[in-house]
């Protein structure tokens, strides 16, 4: 989850390096560093906290010596090593001839830190990391080949990683590894860049080339080179950025997350864009199986984690509705350790929006060792857990630089339901006519969220009421509950408060005793029309609670005169049928979230202890 940034060329690579990490903040971090190699040598600063730290230990430095120089960055999240100045990447062989930085978990390295404290070796930090320096340095004076010597040192590792090193005695030069963890090159005029992310160097090039698993790539000057641990060369897949350094601006906005917020309308709609056809016949970006591998799906499990999580939740609903498949939700980080029943009749899905959830990654391998079909749902072109699924969709909401996520949740409903579709249409479970209503009605979505937001200005006021309170709750059910475990999922995230959400019927089963005079809950409210007998139990619930001195905030459908009778303050969202409501409902609760943190004066963009790309278990 760490960002990384390497640049060799004829520009300051200090300052490339620096502008790489500010594009790689929305990824979390505790402290950031920067390696310089040059005909002097190297040069290292590094500094805990937010990266203007670093850039005040950077000011005044002397600029970088000789035409042959080049620079790697990092930010870091802490795994092994309390956040210091001490434990801050990069990290520096005993002898001074390296310098390293990572992104990942080394498995072993306590073994292999013995091992070298044995030989003599003294280590200046606490980090895994560090061991991964140690070894490139013992490696790397055997023969003076750096990429050689990488290769060798990821033979001896066990765990994830992402690698960028240099050595002193070759400025100009830049090694780098991956392994389970994210790495692309960008390719310039002149110039070269490695990175965890194309936004870090998205202002200088929209050429990239994806590096695979276990594969080792060096840049210089003189070019870029990709091999295997094997030491055979290979070529990287080379393609273009489609979005360019504007995506990384707020335009006018006060927080990335308020923006992106506000973009949900047009990615919704790009998301769906092109992807069913005149027949309403729904299409996948990558399948590599048959109608037949369809048909005989016989259990469907769904891996995710956080705001995943609860798209998979979401579409649990559709999926069962529309496939008449079982279908059962897991939380990737547990999903392998409890040994669950799979076979080649099983298809998992699996929802990252980065593509490396490291959780999620490892339960789409173990899923694979039992047989059985991967679907993967991301974000990111190229990334690890769509390479390694059967078939693949990709949502299209762009780069999301705010920590919590908003537009990536929406657009993976939108793609969940169109593998739901898909999947009801390889089965022939569903009419050609009962596939085009639903479809209608999701191209009607974007206009809808449009809707939405432009009415939700008096969210700010309710928010600035609420922010008083130490405690609020949300509820719901059918898809409404989920949408409410994200509402508060949201508030936890960049409010810092105890926000939680439950199944409407469970809590008269204990969650009713947290409900004090004006604690604040927010009701998902089924459409009337849609689910009457629901909406029924739900105006019951909200009685529950307000009969208990609660502060009720309803989410409803407009035209729904009883829900408003009952509720403290009423927001709507247009009417839409029951599946696709929470592609409406969620927005309000994410409005609510911003203003409620904006009232408290908190980090919105880069809330605390949290990043944004969770690469390790």
């Amino acid at each position: 989850m760490c960002g990384i940034i390497g640049y060799t060329g004829a520009k300051d690579p200090v300052a490339v390096a620096v502008e790489g990490l500010r594009r790689l903040e929305y990824r979390g971090y505790d402290s950031a560093g920067i390696a310089l190699a040059d005909k002097g040598g190297l040069r290292t600063w590094k500094k805990s906290g937010k990266l203007a730290n670093l850039e005040a230990a950077l000011d005044g430095r002397e600029a970088a010596e000789g035409d042959v120089r080049s620079a790697i960055g990092h930010t870091r999240w802490a795994t092994h090593g309390v956040p210091s100045d001490r434990n801050a990447h990069p990290h520096a062989s005993q002898d001074g001839r390296i310098a390293l930085i990572h992104n990942g978990i080394i498995e072993n390295f306590s073994q292999l830190r013995s091992e070298l404290a044995a030989q003599g070796t003294a280590f200046a930090s606490d980090t895994d990391s560090e061991v991964a320096a140690q070894l490139l340095a013992a490696e790397y004076a055997e023969d003076g080949d750096l990429a050689a010597a990488m290769r060798r040192v990821c033979k001896r590792l066990e765990g994830s990683f992402t690698f960028l090193a240099q050595a002193a005695d070759h400025p100009g030069l830049i090694v780098g590894a991956r392994r389970n963890s994210p790495l692309v090159a960008g390719i310039g005029e002149g110039e070269y860049f490695l990175a965890s992310d194309v936004a870090a160097f998205i202002s200088h090039t929209t050429e990239a080339i994806e590096l695979g698993q276990d594969q080792v790539v060096s840049i210089s000057p003189a070019g870029l080179t990709v091999t295997s641990l094997d030491g055979e060369e290979v070529e990287g897949k080379r393609y273009s950025v489609d979005w360019d350094i504007t995506a990384a601006e707020k335009d006018g906005y006060d927080t990335f997350m308020m923006k992106e917020i506000h973009q949900q309308p047009s990615v919704v709609a790009d998301t769906l864009r092109g992807r069913i056809d005149d027949n309403g016949h729904i299409t996948l970006d990558e399948v590599r199986l048959s109608e037949q591998d369809f048909r005989d799906i016989d259990k469907v499990f769904i891996v995710a984690c956080g705001t995943s999580y609860h798209a998979g939740l979401v579409t649990k609903y559709a999926l069962e509705h529309w496939t008449r498949l079982p279908c059962e939700v897991e939380l990737a980080s547990e999903f392998r350790y409890r040994d669950p029943v799979l076979d080649r009749s099983t298809l998992v899905i699996a929802i990252s929006q980065s593509g490396e959830t490291m959780d999620t990654l490892m339960a789409l391998r173990h899923a694979r060792t039992q047989k059985a079909r991967v679907l993967s749902i991301s974000n990111t072109v190229g990334s690890t857990i769509p390479r390694e699924s059967d078939a693949v969709l990709y949502t299209r909401a762009g780069i999301e630089v705010s920590v919590a996520s908003t537009k990536a949740f929406l657009t993976q409903l939108a793609a969940c339901y169109l593998v739901a579709l898909h999947i009801a249409q390889m089965r022939g479970v569903m009419y050609a006519d009962e596939v085009a209503d639903v479809v209608a009605s999701l191209t009607a979505m974007p206009d809808k969220i449009q809707e939405v937001l432009d009415g939700s200005d008096q969210i700010t006021e309710l928010a600035a009421q609420m922010a008083t309170s130490h405690r609020v709750l949300f509820i719901g059910r059918h898809v409404g509950y989920p949408v409410a475990l994200e509402g508060a999922l949201k508030l936890k995230e960049i409010a810092y408060i105890e926000a939680e959400g439950f199944a409407a019927g469970e809590l008269k089963h204990g969650p009713i005793s947290l409900i004090e005079t004006g604690t604040p809950v927010i009701a998902m409210v089924p459409s009337p029309a849609g689910r009457s007998l629901l909406h029924d139990k739900m105006i019951s619930n909200m009685q529950e609670v307000k009969a208990r001195g609660a502060r009720l905030i309803a989410i409803a459908e407009e035209g729904d005169d009883v829900t408003a009778a009952h509720a403290d303050h009423t927001i709507y969202v247009p009417k839409s049928p029951t599946l696709l409501a929470p592609l409406l409902t969620t927005v309000p609760l994410q409005r609510l979230a911003v203003e409620y943190a904006g009232a408290l004066g908190n980090d919105i963009d880069q809330p605390r202890n949290l990043a944004k790309s969770v690469t390790v278990e």
